[in-house]
């Protein structure tokens, strides 16, 4: 029951919302446990915005872009009322020390890093919300990489990474969406912006329940959710009950390595994803995507992504299963064209007449786990991936002429343990966590790697939370 004997902050009676007011629904939103007994549903009446459209799609809650993690994940939103808008932010740092054993590893301070905001209103038949999502890596993280073994994907100073990640955009996302109710049971929702994440993929590593603790990356990111942060995205979707299926428009190309701006470019890429979500603590997806063009190291080659994941939520304990495998289709290498176009390093491909290059498959799959028990966290990592034959190579402009192809699968496990700090009235939650990855090189690369190579990071967590 709320301190207001007679109205919420959104004008309604309380023996309507059955005394729950927007304060209460702040405190449900950041600990479900604080409320039990409460139907969530007449929980949500209490905010101006009375099905939290802005948070729900089908059954699930929205994360990155439209991609859904099930209805009982937690939620470290801060909440709040400005006349006729629902206000909600949530934001996330990890201060990251990291360090890695074998010849190709190496050690760096740094950060990763995001910040949300999100602003809805009802609006003639629907709910319109205004979603942002920002980030300080492009500072944070510097040489435009942090070190990661056997992590590739998109360049930095021109020359592909090899053994590494890259920061995300400082605009990580950019976008609205509309959602319209169709009788009681079918919701139509539509979704886009200069910057956000197509209907394709599982929910992004930075903000999947199962990876809340991992401050590092997945080595397979770019065979799973590297389209999170795509650009010139239109996203038309359909909900029925714990059902959505959506159809995505997008620019097909990464983003650059010029990490504080916007990019343009056409919708070249298409992309469609099914969504079910039958029970608040389940959530699967299946989506397929041909994305044109998106590597700027080989930009006339297409790729055909297929994704599948599951998760699994209760609240304290969040899990996930997810398949990725990129099709990297054939096409015409030309004859003279740069590598990178308009960068200062411009080796051209080695080829002196039109040469067909063949198709190249990637599979990948994950399964992480993180559990929460009181103010301690712990959590797994389980990777087994294919890569290319640029790990072969050092970070050197040699490595724009190689032939990738695939090459070799490596794994990686990982497990690491957080405690948070007891800060009862603070509105930021504080853990100090650290976690070891072994990984497992082929007889291939065990000569360049080492068989085994190990990775440890320790860390400070900063994260938003009412409590």
């Amino acid at each position: 029951m709320c301190a207001s004997e007679t109205h919420c902050p959104c004008g309604g009676d309380l023996a309507k919302h059955k005394g729950v007011c927007g304060e209460c629904l702040d405190g449900w939103m950041s600990d479900r446990g604080a409320f039990a007994g409460i139907d969530p549903k007449e929980v949500m009446l209490a905010a101006p915005d009375p099905d939290m459209s802005s948070m729900q799609l089908g059954g699930g809650w929205l994360a990155s872009g439209t991609s859904q993690v099930p209805a009982a994940s937690p939620m470290n939103m801060m909440m709040g009322l400005f006349g006729r808008w629902t206000l909600m932010g949530s934001a996330q740092a990890f201060f990251v020390y990291s360090d890695q054993t074998g010849p190709r590893g190496r050690d760096k301070i740094f950060s990763t890093n995001w910040a949300m905001g999100m602003a809805s209103r009802r609006l003639g038949p629907g709910t319109l919300t205004v979603r942002t999502m920002l980030s300080a890596e492009p500072a944070t993280i510097t040489s435009r990489r942090y070190p990661m073994l056997f992590a590739t994907g998109e360049t930095a100073n021109g020359i592909p990474i090899i053994n590494g990640q890259h920061p995300h955009d400082f605009v990580m996302e950019l976008a609205a969406s509309y959602k319209i109710p169709l009788g009681e049971r079918f919701t139509f929702n539509i979704y886009g912006g200069p910057r956000g994440g197509p209907a394709l993929g599982p929910t992004a590593y930075p903000h999947c329940p199962s990876a809340s603790e991992n401050p590092m990356a997945v080595i397979s990111h770019h065979q799973q959710d590297s389209t999170h942060i795509a650009t010139n995205v239109i996203t038309a979707g359909l909900s029925a009950g714990p059902v959505t299926w959506e159809v995505s428009g997008f620019h097909g190309r990464e983003p650059d390595e010029l990490r504080w701006g916007l990019e343009g470019g056409a919708i070249d890429s298409l992309s469609t994803r099914l969504t079910v979500s039958p029970t608040s603590h389940w959530s699967g997806q299946f989506s397929i995507g041909r994305l044109n063009h998106p590597e700027v190291t080989h930009p006339l080659r297409p790729a055909l992504r297929t994704t599948a994941s599951l998760m699994y939520s209760t609240g304290n304990w969040s899990t996930s299963a997810i398949w990725g495998r990129n099709n990297e289709l054939s096409y015409t290498q030309q004859p003279g064209l740069p590598v990178i176009p308009r960068a200062r390093i411009r080796p051209l491909h080695v080829v002196s007449v039109p040469t067909r290059i063949p198709a190249q498959i990637y599979n990948s799959y994950l399964l992480e786990s993180t559990y929460r028990r009181n103010r301690n966290w712990f959590w797994m990592r389980v990777e087994n991936t294919d890569k290319d034959s640029t790990l072969l190579f050092e970070e050197a402009p040699f490595v724009l002429l190689a032939d990738e192809v695939r090459l070799a699968r490596v794994q990686a496990y990982t497990l690491g343990y957080e405690r948070e700090l007891p800060l009862t009235r603070s509105p930021f939650r504080i853990g100090l966590g650290g976690q070891a990855t072994l990984f497992h090189a082929p007889p291939v690369l065990a000569p360049i790697y080492n068989a085994n190579p190990i990775g440890v990071q320790m860390f400070l967590r900063v994260r938003t939370s009412r409590r």
